[in-house]
């Protein structure tokens, strides 16, 4: 029997699909509700207020009446519980959780049901990772990506919101007049906490503005000399930088480490450029799939070589070309 709609992606080796199969609950999925709560924040002269009685000896009861009003900010318990697991990031695991349900305590009617919310959360957070990792590496499998790069912020030339703001600006037309695309992350340096963003890229031959230079220079952090290549249309407009090219097959692993740790990290979430998709879609015939495949036997592992239809029209036998006429999801 035919499969159609099937959502196909590459594990690097082989062409895995997801056949169709319709929810019937999606329609009558209600948006969850979440309880708005008010968390206290100790206003800037209470803290001086505090600072000032451990220097000079003064009780507590001096300082509450010298003290404002803490201040008040709505938000709900998610919201609370990722800004300090943000603010925790690093701890080891137990401390970390230890000190999140210490912090979130007051805002629960008892402590098990406090602890119970924290250890879904880092359930969430687990999870999530899990799928950005996921996420990532099927964006990665159905490109070729030639160049690793590191843009960082030089102070000299603007501020870090300008930096930012007009970095992705300049790779977003880049991309889509010149068909770049990148996956890409924030990350500050461990010792001058300097901002950087480090991303895989892939160029088309003739579209980089601008000339390569090699720069050779001391590099602190790991104490040698080392030779870097950068480019001078974005040194000019945005400081130091670095374009080193890359194997697709032997370092794009690490290359991927490498992004997976920022967004580990920092918190944050990968940037994509447009035209990176997970799946293309396509109709399957039963000729064209080896064996079920995965949990449950929910996908199916199909041939190198099988055909693509959409809609009862033959494509075509799957290859780069054929795949750009396909539907995508991303």
């Amino acid at each position: 029997m035919p499969y159609s709609q099937v959502k196909v992606y590459s594990d690097g080796s082989h062409y895995i699909g997801i056949p169709y199969k319709p929810n019937p609950r999606a329609k009558n999925r209600r948006p969850r509700y979440e309880e708005v709560i008010e968390v206290e924040e100790p206003s800037e002269e209470v803290a001086a207020s505090e600072e000032e009685t451990a220097a000079v000896g003064k009780n507590s009861a001096d300082v509450h009446e010298k003290s404002a009003p803490p201040a008040v900010r709505q938000m709900t318990r998610k919201e609370l519980f990722d800004e300090l697991y943000q603010q925790t990031f690093g701890m080891k695991k137990r401390e970390q959780k230890s000190h999140i349900v210490k912090e979130m305590l007051p805002y629960f009617k008892d402590g098990s049901s406090c602890r119970a919310f924290v250890e879904q959360n880092f359930e969430r957070k687990h999870r999530n990772i899990i799928c950005r990792r996921t996420r990532l590496w099927r964006k990665i499998n159905h490109q070729h990506f030639n160049y690793f790069v590191t843009f960082t912020y030089a102070d000299d030339k603007m501020t870090e919101e300008q930096f930012a703001k007009k970095l992705l600006n300049t790779l977003y037309h880049f991309s889509s007049r010149k068909g770049w695309l990148y996956i890409g992350a924030w990350e500050r340096g461990g010792e001058t906490n300097r901002l950087h963003f480090h991303g895989l890229f892939y160029i088309p031959e003739g579209t980089l503005s601008g000339e390569m230079e090699i720069l050779r220079d001391f590099d602190t952090r790991k104490r040698r000399m080392q030779t870097v290549q950068q480019n001078t249309f974005f040194a000019k407009r945005f400081g130091r930088n670095e374009f080193r090219p890359i194997n697709h097959v032997s370092e794009m692993p690490q290359a991927v480490q490498y992004l997976v740790k920022y967004i580990e990290k920092s918190g944050g979430k990968l940037i994509y450029s447009r035209g990176l998709y997970q799946y293309f879609v396509t109709d399957i015939m039963d000729e064209d799939i080896v064996c079920p495949y995965g949990l449950e036997d929910r996908k199916i592992l199909l041939f190198d070589s099988f055909g693509c239809w959409v809609k009862g029209e033959y494509i075509g036998q799957v290859s780069p070309e054929v795949i750009k006429l396909l539907p995508k999801v991303t």
